[in-house]
């Protein structure tokens, strides 16, 4: 069953846009507030239906937090019609845009086209803020851009998205990785492949070394 979070502050279009939804076989879940459906994100969605206009800021920040965190497709749903307004939503990482009104058939229609292009595995994808891993494709990506890393710098990349905020002790990381010949790497190699992939990360501050322990992969949210 596809899990679609709804997030609309007007009870009554978010009623009958839950209901019609319903009878096409797909679970939503309603949230008012930008609040409450960031702590109901992670139950896990393959689509976020958005509005702009919220008691507790507007939605493309959510867009690009939602965007940030791997491959679930977003709709915005607004009576801001302006130009600037959609190219800004697109821009920000929705999937499709549609102004208020619309009719449900209509709705329904943009949500069957978004969805045929969503993956089957959800789970192809992992993220960290703005860096993501195609598990699949064995590809690292940094704000929409990929990453050209070695074998051993994407392998410890994984590891530690893999354990996003956990702190992994070096014994730890060292046992997950080895090298082209399938030797595990020495204490060295790793000092020296984390400069390296930090570098390429544009030393970004989501990879904190903790003192005397190891690394921890932090998320942050802009």
């Amino acid at each position: 069953m596809t899990n679609i979070l709804l997030l609309e502050d007007d009870e009554t279009i978010a009623f009958g846009i839950k209901a019609a939804l319903s009878r096409k076989g797909y679970a939503v879940t309603h949230c008012e507030t930008l609040e409450k459906a960031k702590k109901e994100f992670h139950q896990g969605f393959q689509l976020v239906l958005l509005d702009l206009n919220l008691p507790d800021g507007n939605g493309y920040g959510f867009c690009k937090w939602v965007r940030e965190q791997g491959n679930t497709s977003i709709i915005f749903l607004t009576v801001r019609d302006e130009v600037a307004d959609i190219t800004k939503g697109l821009d920000m990482g929705a999937d499709d845009y549609i102004t208020k009104p619309f009719h449900i058939a209509v709705l329904e229609s943009r949500i069957a086209a978004v969805l045929r292009r969503v993956p089957e595995d959800g789970k192809e994808w992992i993220a960290c803020g703005d860096i993501r891993i195609d598990k699949e494709k064995m590809q690292a990506v940094l704000k929409g851009e990929n990453i050209a890393l070695s074998a051993l710098e994407y392998r410890l990349l994984l590891v530690l998205m893999e354990n996003k905020g956990r702190t992994l002790p070096r014994n730890l990381i060292l046992e997950k990785l080895w090298d082209s010949e399938g030797n595990f790497v020495n204490d060295n190699t790793l000092t020296v492949t984390m400069k390296r992939l930090r570098e390429k990360l544009k030393n970004t501050s989501h990879i904190l070394t903790i003192r005397g322990i190891g690394y921890r992969m932090e998320e942050i949210i802009p």
